[in-house]
């Protein structure tokens, strides 16, 4: 398969890359794509949420009425749950939400995500640029003339790049990783994946089959 080439100005090169079928062209494994996007969004959570039980509330814990005679249901001390302000039955405690995932399923799932770019045509090459200086204008102007500024954009670079990431920082729906950082969530949460043309030989040594 073959992508045109294009640069910043948005204009074709008259150059073409060619792309691994078994990395942009593979039939998108659904499951794969579920598991690695779950173990991404697990892995932001911070697990630090925690209620208070019965032990833990402060009150306290003098018995509030005999058990019998009274007509009414027992009861025991105030800090009991069914009283206002009282513990939580079964509150959340702290805890870890990480699980492992195989890493041939990890690169089996980018590889699917990318292909679902690659087929829906929402995948750009542009041949590798730099920028001199953190300007946030001139990143406007790169994506007024790709034409993808109106929607979520994931560059994805070759090496870091702290001029362009610094630039594109405080742009709402722009996001510049390298080959290293990029995951299954960034490809499928952008809309628009522009890829540098340097970038596609690391991405098919990256994932290659193995």
């Amino acid at each position: 398969m073959e992508l045109k080439i294009y640069n910043i100005n948005g204009s074709e090169t008259g150059r073409t890359i060619t792309l691994d079928d078994s990395i942009f062209a593979i039939e998108p494994n659904q499951h794969a794509l579920y598991l690695d996007v779950k173990q991404y969004l697990a892995d932001q959570r911070q697990g630090t949420h925690k209620s208070k039980e019965r032990s833990e509330v402060s009150g306290s814990t003098r018995k509030l009425k005999r058990q019998k005679g009274t007509g009414g249901a027992r009861s025991g001390d105030i800090n009991s749950p069914v009283f206002v302000g009282g513990g939580r039955v079964f509150g959340p405690k702290p805890r870890d939400y990480r699980f492992k995932l195989n890493i041939k399923v990890k690169r089996l799932a980018r590889r699917s995500a990318l292909s679902t770019k690659v087929a829906e045509n929402n995948m750009m090459v542009v041949e590798n640029f730099t920028m001199q200086e953190p300007k946030t204008k001139e990143m406007i102007k790169i994506l007024n003339n790709l034409k993808v500024n109106d929607k979520k954009s994931l560059f994805v670079m070759e090496n870091q790049n702290n001029c362009v990431f610094l630039s594109a920082r405080n742009l709402k729906n722009v996001k510049v990783v390298n080959v290293s950082q990029l995951n299954t969530y960034d490809i499928l949460n952008a809309t628009n994946l522009v890829v540098s043309e340097g970038s596609i030989a690391e991405i098919s040594r990256v994932l290659a089959t193995k």
